[in-house]
Order: C-alpha cells, then sequence, then structure tokens
C-alpha cells in the first residue's frame, strides 16, 4: 500500500496519510509523493517528529538542498541550510526571520537566478490563533486571464527586486556586490513552463519593486495591479491551519503563499528548507 492522498481543496493542496518522515522512504514512496505534489502543488505531513538531521535527509531525497540565503542569525544551530522562521527572541537576540506580521502573497526566493523549486516547512512551535499559511494556484491564475492579457502577459517578462523580504522589511544581509544598490534582482518570464508537468504559470514574485521590462514606471504599475488584483481574488486558494508536526511543502513555480499575523507574545517556531530549482523557463 502507498500513501494515503486525501485533497484538501478543490483547486489545491493535499494531505499525505501513512507516511513516517523520519525513516527512510524506498523509491516507490518517493515517486508517489512527487506525482502528488505535482496534481496538488500544496502537500502537508501531519504528526510528524523530525530533527533537522531527519528534515534534511527528507529534502535531499527530492533533489539538490538549496542555499537558503537567509537573514543572519537564522540558521537552526549546526544546521546552515536549515532557516529558522521564527518571532522569538532569546538572549535579546531574534533567533529566526519574519518575526510575528503578516507575509504577504509572494514566491520564495524569484530575484534569484535560479529559485528554490520547492520549499518545505516544519513546525516546531506554533501560537493559539493566527499564523496561518494561504497558498494560491498559480496555474489557475494565469488559465482565468481574460484571453488578451492572457496573449499579453506570455511575450512578457519581469523584474524581480530582492531588497525587501515577504514582510516588507529590508534584507539585513546581501551578496557584497549589491549591498550599496538601492534595487537588486533578476528578470523572468512573465508566464513560465513547469518543467515537469510543462504546465504554464503566471510568475509574479512579489510585488514590491517589481516592473515589466519594456514599459514605463507607470505603466508597469498599471498592468501589474491589474494582474495582482486578479490573482488576489481568485478563490483557487488552500490555507492551512498549522499543527504542531506539521510538514508542509510547496511548489514555488506553480504557487504563491502568505501569512496572517499573531500574537507577538506568543511564540512560533518553523524549520523551513528548499530544493534548488532551474531558470525558470518561458512559455
Amino acid at each position: 500500500m502507498g500513501p494515503e492522498v486525501i485533497p484538501l481543496s478543490r483547486h489545491l493542496g493535499a494531505e499525505i496519510k501513512g507516511v513516517d518522515l523520519g525513516a527512510p522512504l524506498d523509491a516507490r514512496t518517493l515517486d508517489a509523493i512527487r506525482s502528488a505534489w505535482h496534481q496538488h502543488l500544496v502537500l502537508v505531513f501531519r504528526n510528524q517528529s523530525l530533527s533537522d538531521q531527519q528534515l534534511l535527509d527528507f529534502s535531499r531525497a527530492l533533489g539538490p538542498i538549496n542555499d537558503t540565503g537567509g537573514d543572519a542569525p537564522a540558521h537552526a544551530p549546526g544546521f546552515p541550510q536549515v532557516l529558522v522562521v521564527s518571532n522569538v527572541v532569546e538572549d535579546g537576540k531574534p533567533i529566526g526571520i519574519l518575526g510575528h506580521g503578516e507575509a504577504y502573497w509572494h514566491t520564495d526566493m524569484s530575484f534569484m537566478e535560479r529559485p528554490p523549486s520547492a520549499s518545505l516547512l516544519y513546525s516546531l512551535e506554533i501560537p493559539a490563533e493566527g499564523g496561518e499559511t494561504s497558498f494560491l494556484n498559480m496555474y489557475t491564475a494565469f488559465e482565468a486571464l481574460p484571453e488578451p492579457l492572457r496573449q499579453q502577459a506570455m511575450r512578457m517578462r519581469l523584474h524581480h527586486d530582492g531588497t525587501l523580504n515577504s514582510a516588507g522589511n529590508p534584507r539585513k544581509h546581501r551578496n557584497k556586490a549589491n549591498a550599496g544598490n538601492d534595487s537588486f534582482g533578476i528578470v523572468h518570464p512573465l508566464v513560465c513552463r513547469h518543467p515537469d508537468t510543462h504546465r504554464l504559470a503566471l510568475y509574479l514574485g512579489r510585488r514590491p519593486k517589481a516592473c515589466l521590462e519594456g514599459m514605463d514606471a507607470e505603466e508597469s504599475e498599471i498592468l501589474l495591479n491589474r494582474l495582482w488584483a486578479h490573482c488576489q481574488s481568485s478563490e483557487a486558494v488552500y490555507r492551512h491551519r498549522w499543527r504542531v508536526g506539521d510538514l508542509v511543502m510547496w511548489d514555488n513555480r506553480c504557487t504563491m503563499h502568505r501569512r496572517e499575523a499573531f500574537d507577538p507574545n506568543s511564540r512560533r517556531i518553523m524549520h523551513r528548507t528548499e530544493i534548488a530549482g532551474t531558470r525558470p523557463a518561458p512559455a
């Protein structure tokens, strides 16, 4: 018997039952997980008990680990490839990134030449309320565009800025070559073809400082505002309510996600890994 796959919404998201991610997984189980991931875009594994090494081992079974590139100090002790996402402060210093505020709709690390294909987030401590994470199907967002706009988007390229994180705050640590720049990032196609499913997805990355290539600032803002309004009105969303021991993995090439704010006096600790990706391919 393989893993049980239970869809969590009509548009994306599935819970995977019958898998202990702390144990070595055979090829058949890994293939079933990949197949479910390509179909549902977001996978949820409940009731896991993982060390950082086990989290890395499962991540590596899916592909090479990506350099997290996070703000220091933000890595699990002894595990530089495990990023800590937390609001907890110890000895006057934050142990992780992003704090307690809202994290706006975004795709992880889209300002990189080769953004991560997947992100995996494992919950260690969660607040009693708030902190939910929502995911948006960007295949559906593209397919629901009016035909003229869909055709226009397929011909365009977008500059993805990396000066701000998903909470809207300046990144504290950047590549030295970019340290003096007000804006840095890279240009990717606005519509990308998924390397595994070959489906087309709208690839917006994140809103602040984004600009469309070949347009003046005003034209770019008008069109980007229209695209973002279209996505944010979409019903193709799965909202995840966290429990301790949840591991959630999502496909950065065809989803966006956001996090809701929570009480700053509560504790939230998550450990995250990223799977390396390729340069986004045009439609």
